[in-house]
């Protein structure tokens, strides 16, 4: 028994202690609450990856928006615009094509007009020459799209036709002898069915093509306007963060270490700051550089181009009036719808036009502010923009008005019964006379799209040069340099804890 109790004991003395029982376990293996799950090496990693996340959301940010503007410019700069102005030439050279084959019918066979017929014929020829090149870069420009191709499509079948139409009413018209101003029925007939083909197939083909690329610039112009608005701003948070990120970076640094300052972080810090300020500048000059190509350039280019087209077959129109009396009516109505185009006087007829116009323009000379008549020279006038396009628009209007006094001769020595006299002044090139005060207008026109053509396509240049390949390989290298720089900065104090 007493043996028993003995050996009782030892073994109580020898076995080992169990252990003390330990406080439940948290889910993640230790609860958040404990005071070092934020010790210094923790919160070092933790905003050193808040650091790299925020520079890649900034850098991304900053890619997007402004890769998105170089886009939409390019699409607008280098697509959709010059297309339109192509197509809009193009609708002009076949005005001019057909105002030159009224001319060349309204000589008939006088041998007063044997130099102005040559000249006249030059001047068709070179304009079917601009109307084959224009048709071919159109062609190429609408390579994607079914509804243009099949526009074009139109064109291509139908100018030949024209062409042959007008060829015929030529030959006709030779061998008739007809006099001045009186052709000949069949070459008549041939005229007609070509001009006729010209306004109800060729020209309606063309303007489609205008009016989808018009369209397709007008969309991409509120789309990058809306898109550069918004990414400012996202650029701007974005880029803060970072900022505030690696501020709280520092911060940490300088009171767990007793650091003043991390170079590699301060480094970062103002690579980030020039970043920011750079991709905020760039961002509003695309903005800035879109408003002058659209706004202030483009839509006058468009204007213009229109104005060129309607004043080219204003003229035509003045010389079918006087070769085709058996639709005079409609052809003086046709021209008085094409100036209302050119330079609209709401309620104005032929008779009232001119002084109308006189006594608008007389208030706009006083005020230029003030622009009381439409169309496409109204237009212009209310969207005058650069250095000397005021005074070139001054004087397509000046020109404008002159041609349109000559028209009024023109009527009114027919009226008279002077036919020959009519077709003489319609179609003369000496001062004073209706086509050389036409040319004046003409180049007045061209004078002032190309003040317009010049700042759009320095506008364009603009943002190309600002959002071309360097920049973008200056912002890679920056960011990548941020990235190093960052990890540098806090390397060393991590291994501090090693």
């Amino acid at each position: 028994m007493g043996k028993t109790v003995a050996s009782e004991t030892a073994r109580q003395e020898t076995a080992v202690p169990l252990p003390a029982p330990r406080a439940p376990h948290h889910w993640l293996g230790r609860s958040w609450r404990s005071r070092d799950w934020w010790n210094t090496p923790r919160l070092v990693r933790w905003l050193t990856g808040l650091c790299l996340a925020a520079l890649l959301v900034a850098a991304t940010a900053t890619a997007t928006v402004l890769g998105g503007a170089r886009d939409g410019t390019d699409v607008i700069g280098h697509q959709a615009a010059p297309q339109v102005v192509r197509s809009a030439d193009l609708y002009f050279a076949l005005n001019d094509m057909d105002a030159q084959a009224a001319n060349l019918l309204l000589f008939g066979a006088d041998p007063d007009y044997s130099a102005l017929r040559k000249e006249t014929l030059d001047s068709y020829e070179q304009r079917r020459t601009q109307a084959d090149t224009d048709l071919q870069r159109v062609t190429e420009a609408v390579a994607g799209d079914a509804a243009g191709q099949r526009a074009v499509q139109t064109v291509i079948g139908e100018l030949g036709r024209y062409e042959a139409l007008v060829a015929r009413a030529q030959l006709l018209e030779e061998q008739a002898h007809a006099p001045a101003g009186r052709p000949s029925a069949d070459g008549l007939a041939a005229y007609r069915q070509a001009s006729d083909l010209l306004r109800q197939q060729l020209l309606p083909a063309v303007d489609e093509v205008t009016k989808a690329n018009a369209a397709v610039v007008e969309g991409n112009y509120a789309d990058q306007r809306d898109a550069l608005a918004g990414g400012w701003w996202w650029i701007l948070l974005t880029g803060l963060l970072a900022l505030v990120a690696l501020g709280l970076l520092q911060r940490l640094l300088a009171v767990r270490f007793r650091r003043l300052v991390n170079v590699p972080l301060a480094v970062t810090s103002l690579l980030t700051v020039v970043g920011l300020v750079s991709a905020l500048a760039l961002a509003s000059r695309a903005d800035d550089q879109l408003v002058v190509a659209k706004s202030n350039s483009f839509d006058s280019v468009i204007a213009l181009s229109r104005a060129r087209a309607v004043a080219y077959d204003l003229n035509a129109d003045e010389s079918r009036y006087l070769t085709d009396p058996a639709r005079a009516a409609a052809y003086e109505q046709g021209f008085l719808d094409k100036t209302q185009s050119f330079a609209r006087v709401d309620g104005a007829t032929l008779a009232t036009y001119n002084d109308r116009l006189a006594a608008l323009a007389g208030k706009h000379r006083a005020d230029h502010s003030q622009v009381g008549f439409g169309g496409y020279l109204g237009d212009e006038l209310r969207n005058i923009t650069f250095a000397g396009e005021q005074d070139a628009a001054e004087r397509v209007l000046t020109a404008f008005q002159q041609y349109q006094r000559d028209d009024r001769k023109i009527r009114e020595l027919n009226a008279q019964g002077k036919l020959k006299e009519a077709v003489t002044f319609n179609t003369g090139l000496n001062p004073g006379q209706s086509n050389a005060d036409f040319g004046v207008l003409s180049a007045a026109l061209d004078d002032n799209q190309a003040i317009n053509q010049r700042a759009f396509e320095a506008a364009v240049a603009t943002t190309d040069a600002d959002l071309d390949a360097t920049t973008a390989a200056l912002g890679a290298v920056a960011l990548a340099m941020a990235l190093a720089l960052t990890v540098l900065g806090v390397r060393p104090r991590l291994r501090e804890f090693v």
